[in-house]
């Protein structure tokens, strides 16, 4: 495929987003492939939701093959999104789920002459890459009224390639929340932080009090490209942020020295995060912080370690589990950086495009955000279904942010920021484990990004 220097979104703070998953899809799946139909019914027993509204065709006999990196529990719950667009209109709809490298399964099945009829990527640059080599189709002037009719302008540009419209974005992520213990918290007499600057004694506090401050769970790498991607907006500003994104600048800038110095502060702190964060899971650093027997106080990552939570303590989000937003460095305005899953097709077929639109529609968004653990950014889905006082909580530091701006890892060519053993992923692993080698780390970056933009 060809390299395609991903394009920077401006995603205001206007636009109306809700909560997100449970289950990031950014490398803590499994990585195991797994085929259902979901004509009957969901694998855990969750209804499936219904298009109410739409002229949706009679596809009965149709078989629609749908593939996404969610698995486990967003899997089941997707299925249940499903089941009212096989209500609605009689067809067969069959979920694959690709893992981790939704980069590479998809490029398997294409060179093969098998794609999906629709894919829900995580990575806007792998999008454009797909336009770009002609593997996907532009939506239908249908699916367009349906898109434009239920989202802000910012998400139809964010899904949209040389002035043609491919994505639908279905699902959005907040990945500016701090999470911590309450108790740990209280039991150290510390209040939340709001500047690096508090933070960075908190966590020195918590330390004293006999926990560390902060886990961190780095055996892939991409929750470190979130933490510096969080620095650097905050440093940098939201314009040079874009201008990284799109190699405008190097990786060598200043500003990016200024970004790892002070992720320094806390990753060469030895005293306040807890060791062998290099070989650390993502989730194991949640259980880490609210397991039965927690070793440190502070976790960092997306809105959906809610889900995390759930699924793997006995920790109740709301109560003993709770965030604060990732604080702000030099008097930084108050600033988002988040995530999501766009659905492209590979194909204008009646079908394709029906599901594409039914995607579109509010009902679709519905049926997740009732079931927890989902960010819809449809601006006409019913905010009072989300189930729990913090969904709606990281709903309002969405919608209050004064800046937005989508993952970078996630737009930037997937083999420098979304492939395991390279690019941002391993670079940001080598310089956690030595963050002293600012220089270093900067040169490294560099180099892997001259090697995936061509330049």
């Amino acid at each position: 495929m060809k390299r395609i220097a991903a394009i920077s979104a401006v995603l205001l703070a206007s636009a109306t987003l809700a909560a997100c998953s449970s289950d990031e899809g950014d490398g803590n799946d499994t990585g195991a492939t797994d085929t259902t139909t979901t004509e009957e019914s969901t694998t855990d027993g969750t209804e499936g939701g219904e298009a109410t509204e739409g002229d949706w065709p009679d596809l009965s006999g149709e078989t629609i093959n749908v593939a996404s990196d969610w698995s486990g529990a967003e899997q089941a719950n997707f299925e249940a999104v499903l089941e009212g667009f096989s209500e609605a209109t009689g067809a067969e709809v069959v979920y694959t789920s690709l893992g981790n490298n939704v980069a590479t399964a998809l490029g398997t099945q294409i060179e093969g002459g098998s794609p999906p009829n629709i894919a829900l990527i995580p990575q806007p640059g792998l999008m454009n890459q797909l336009a770009a080599d002609g593997s996907i189709v532009p939506l239908t002037d249908d699916v367009l009224a349906e898109v434009e009719a239920n989202y802000a302008q910012t998400w139809i540009d964010l899904g949209s390639v040389d002035g043609e419209t491919y994505g639908v974005w279905f699902k959005a992520a907040n990945k500016s929340t701090m999470w911590y213990n309450v108790g740990l918290y209280d039991a150290a007499g510390v209040e939340i932080p709001e500047t690096w600057e508090d933070y960075v004694t908190t966590l020195e506090t918590l330390a004293d009090s006999g926990t560390y401050g902060v886990s961190i769970g780095a055996d892939v790498g991409w929750p470190l490209t979130d933490w510096f991607e969080n620095v650097y907006l905050r440093t940098a500003g939201p314009e040079m942020y874009d201008q990284l994104t799109n190699h405008e600048i190097p990786w060598t800038d200043p500003s990016v020295e200024e970004a790892l110095t002070v992720l320094a502060e806390v990753w060469g702190n030895d005293a306040v995060v807890q060791p062998g964060g290099a070989q650390r899971t993502f989730p194991d650093s949640v259980t880490a912080v609210f397991g039965d027997a927690p070793e440190a106080a502070t976790v960092y990552e997306g809105d959906f370690v809610a889900g995390n939570i759930a699924d793997q303590t006995s920790s109740v989000v709301g109560e003993d589990a709770k965030f604060y937003a990732f604080p702000s460095v030099n008097d930084s305005e108050p600033s988002v950086m988040g995530a999501g899953n766009v659905a492209v097709a590979f194909d204008d077929s009646e079908g394709t495009q029906a599901l594409m639109k039914y995607l579109a529609s509010p009902d679709a968004a519905n049926v997740w955000i009732e079931l927890g653990g989902f960010t819809s950014p449809n601006q006409n889905a019913d905010m009072n279904l989300y189930p729990d006082e913090t969904s709606l909580q990281i709903a309002e530091e969405l919608v209050n942010a004064e800046v937005f701006r989508f993952d970078m890892s996630d737009l930037v060519p997937s083999e420098f920021g979304g492939t395991e053993g390279q690019g941002m992923w391993q670079e940001f692993i080598n310089f956690y484990e030595n963050p002293d080698d600012i220089q270093g780390a900067m040169e490294a970056l560099e180099a892997a990004a001259q090697s995936a933009y061509g330049n």
